[in-house]
C-alpha cells in the first residue's frame, strides 16, 4: 500500500466531502508529518492514502459530549496532539469565565487514557489551572459527583464509553456537574478553532504540574461518598438471598459496584473472571456494550452455570447497565427501555407505599426512549418530562428542580441506552446506583413469585402491547457525513406517508426546536427543547419511529415503537416498521 508520504497530490482539485480540497489534506499531512516527534513521523509515513483522507479531511468536533473519535494521528484522532489543543481551547474559555477555575479530571481503562489524562493535567497546569485527578481509573458518574463535591469549574473525564477499543473521547463537564451545554460547547470550539496544534498549546511536564500543587490526587474519601450516595438511593428490599453475576466488560465498573452492592446485603455476588481485568483492548468483547447480546456471552454463561438471579453488566466507564434474568429456562437480556418502565413502576409504587405525594414527584426520560412510561406517568399521577436525547438534559431537570427547592421531588431519570438515575448526588446516568436498584426490583418480584419478564407482561396487561426496538446504519468516512445530511433532508422534504401499512398522522421535526412533551405538568413553566437534527413520525394507533443522527460514531439511529392490543401484534407490526426504515436508511449495518 502506498502512503501519502510517497505520493503526489493525486487529484489536485478533487474535493473530499467536507469542503476540504485533496491538495488542502495533503497539506495539513506534511505540516503534521514535520511537527511530531520521530516514532509519530513514522506512524504517519505507513499511512495509506484513503487513511490519511479520513484522519485529516475535518478536525475532530468538540460537542455538548466533548471529543470522541478513533485512536491515531491526524487532526480527525484522538491523540497527543489534539487532546492538547482541546485543553488549551477549554483552558481559555475557564481562564475568560471564572477568576480561579479548577478543573476535576478522571479517566477509563482505554488505551491512551492516562497519557491524555496527564496530557490534560499538564495544559492546565501551563495555564496556571489548578486539576484534581483520581489516582486510579473510575466511573463516569463518579466524576460528575466528584466536580459538584469538591466545587470544580469543570471536569473532564477521557473516556469512549462503550466504543469499540479503537476510540477514545474527551468528555467534558460544567460546574453543575452535567455535561456542558450547547452554548459552551460552542464557546469552546470556538476558542478551539483558532488555536494550531502545535504553536499554540502551552504546557509543562507533568512531573512539574504534581511538584508546583497544580496537579493533585482527589481524597480517597470522595469515592466512598460518592459510593454511599448510590447506595443510600436503596428503597430497602433485602436482597441478601440473591445470587448475583457480574462482568465489568473490563472496565472501571467493579470496585465501585461490589462495594455498593456490600452495603445493601448483597452478599453471594460471582464476578465473571474473564472479563474482570482492566484491559482497553476489550479482548472477550470486542464491543463492550451492554446494549449488544454478544458482550454479554460470558455473563449468561456464568449466569446459566451458577443459577443466578440476575446477571448485571456495566460498560467500560460504569454509566451504563445491561441486565438479564432467568426466564423460560434460561438466562436472557431486557432491553434499556424494559428496565427503564420496571424501574419507573418499581420506584412510583414504593413513593405511593412510602406515603409520598406523588403529585410532586418528577419523572424524566427522553424523546426516543419508551411510549408506555406517559402511561404509568398518567396512572400513578406524577410528572413527566421528555428531553432531548443524551443524560446532561436530564441532569438539567434535576439541576432546575433543586434550584426551585424542589430536588426531592426527583423520583428516576432513564433513557433507552441503558442509562439510569435515582438521586441527585450525580448529573450522569450511574450504573453503580441502578445495578443497587436493579437487585433490589428482582428481589421484590421474586417475592411475589415472578421473574421480569413476567413483570413486563403484567405491566403490558395494564397498559398495552408495545414492541421497540433501534436500528443503526454507519456512513463511514469523509462521504459519510453529507451521506447522513441527504438521509435527514430526505427525511424532512419527502417523510413517508405509511409505514407498515399505518398512515403517518404527524411528522415533527425538533430542528427548530420545540415544547418538552410533559404529562401532568405541575406548573405553568414550558420548557423549549433546544433544536435538534431529530425527525419523529408519529403513526395512527400510538406506534411511532425517531430518527437522529448519533452524537458519538458516524450513524443514524432509528427508535421503532410498535402498539398493539396483544404482544403477537405489536411484534409483527414492528417486523414491518423495521423492514420499511432499512430502505429508508441504507448505509451498512
Amino acid at each position: 500500500m502506498k502512503s501519502l508520504s510517497q505520493t503526489s497530490i493525486i487529484v489536485a482539485d478533487r474535493k473530499s466531502e467536507s469542503g476540504l480540497k485533496r491538495r488542502d489534506i495533503d497539506s495539513r499531512y506534511k505540516r503534521w508529518l514535520e511537527c511530531v516527534d520521530r516514532p509519530e513521523r513514522m506512524r504517519l509515513e505507513r499511512m495509506g492514502v484513503a487513511l490519511v483522507e479520513d484522519a485529516f479531511y475535518r478536525d475532530l468536533v468538540f460537542g455538548t459530549g466533548g471529543l470522541r473519535g478513533k485512536l491515531g494521528m491526524g487532526p480527525n484522532r484522538m491523540n497527543f496532539y489534539t487532546v492538547g489543543r482541546a485543553t488549551q481551547g477549554l483552558a481559555n474559555w475557564l481562564n475568560s469565565n471564572f477568576d480561579v477555575p479548577t478543573v476535576a479530571l478522571c479517566r477509563d481503562t482505554r488505551h491512551g487514557s492516562e497519557e491524555f489524562v496527564r496530557r490534560t493535567a499538564s495544559v492546565l497546569a501551563a495555564n496556571g489551572i489548578r486539576s484534581y485527578m483520581y489516582e486510579r481509573v473510575e466511573p463516569t458518574p463518579a466524576l460528575s459527583f466528584a466536580v459538584r463535591e469538591l466545587g470544580c469549574s469543570a471536569g473532564v473525564n477521557i473516556t469512549a464509553s462503550h466504543n469499540p477499543a479503537t476510540y477514545n473521547g474527551y468528555k467534558v463537564y460544567g460546574s453543575d456537574g452535567c455535561q456542558i451545554t450547547v452554548a459552551a460547547a460552542e464557546a469552546i470550539q470556538d476558542a478551539i478553532d483558532v488555536l494550531d496544534p502545535f504553536e499554540d498549546v502551552r504546557a509543562i511536564p507533568y512531573a512539574e504540574a504534581v511538584n508546583r500543587g497544580f496537579a493533585l490526587v482527589i481524597d480517597e474519601s470522595v469515592v466512598k461518598r460518592f459510593i454511599s450516595c448510590a447506595a443510600a438511593q436503596s428503597t430497602g428490599i433485602d436482597c441478601s438471598g440473591l445470587r448475583v453475576a457480574y462482568t465489568p466488560l473490563h472496565g472501571v465498573g467493579l470496585e465501585c459496584v461490589s462495594r455498593a452492592l456490600a452495603a445493601v446485603d448483597v452478599t453471594d455476588f460471582r464476578v465473571v473472571e474473564e472479563q474482570a481485568s482492566r484491559d482497553g483492548g476489550f479482548p472477550t468483547c470486542p464491543r463492550p456494550n451492554p446494549e449488544e447480546r454478544l458482550a454479554l456471552t460470558l455473563g449468561l454463561e456464568l449466569c446459566a452455570k451458577i443459577g443466578a438471579d440476575l446477571l448485571l453488566a456495566t460498560d467500560p466507564d460504569c454509566d451504563r447497565l445491561g441486565i438479564a434474568v432467568p426466564h423460560g429456562g434460561k438466562p436472557s437480556p431486557l432491553s434499556g427501555d424494559e428496565l427503564g418502565l420496571l424501574l419507573l413502576d418499581f420506584l412510583a409504587e414504593k413513593a405511593v407505599g412510602g406515603g409520598a405525594e406523588l403529585a410532586r414527584k418528577v419523572a424524566c426520560t427522553t424523546v426516543v426512549s419508551a411510549p408506555m412510561a406517559n402511561d404509568l406517568a398518567r396512572d400513578y399521577g406524577f410528572e413527566l418530562r421528555r428531553t432531548l436525547t443524551g443524560f446532561k438534559f436530564i441532569g438539567e431537570q434535576i439541576s432546575l428542580l433543586e434550584s426551585e427547592g424542589r430536588g426531592a421531588d426527583f423520583l428516576f431519570g432513564f433513557e433507552e441506552s441503558y442509562g439510569y438515575l435515582a438521586g441527585t448526588y450525580t448529573r450522569d446516568k450511574d450504573a453503580v446506583v441502578t445495578s443497587v436498584l436493579a437487585c433490589e426490583l428482582v428481589a421484590h418480584w421474586k417475592r411475589k413469585g415472578f421473574d421480569l419478564f413476567e413483570a413486563l407482561r403484567l405491566l403490558y396487561k395494564r397498559y398495552g402491547f408495545w414492541a421497540g426496538s433501534s436500528l443503526s446504519r454507519a456512513y463511514e468516512g469523509p462521504a459519510g457525513t453529507a451521506s447522513m445530511s441527504v438521509v435527514m433532508r430526505r427525511l424532512r422534504e419527502n417523510p413517508p406517508t405509511r409505514l407498515a401499512g399505518l398512515p403517518v398522522e404527524r411528522v415533527v421535526d425538533y430542528a427548530q426546536g420545540a415544547p418538552m412533551p410533559v404529562v401532568n405538568p405541575s406548573g405553568s413553566l414550558l420548557q423549549v427543547l433546544p433544536p435538534s437534527n431529530v425527525i419523529e413520525l408519529r403513526l395512527s394507533g400510538g406506534s411511532s419511529a425517531i430518527v437522529r443522527p448519533s452524537g458519538t460514531e458516524p450513524k443514524i439511529k432509528a427508535y421503532l415503537f410498535a402498539k398493539s392490543q396483544t404482544g403477537e401484534g405489536a411484534s409483527s407490526l414492528l417486523a414491518e416498521m423495521t423492514g420499511d426504515f432499512d430502505s429508508i436508511l441504507g448505509g451498512s449495518a
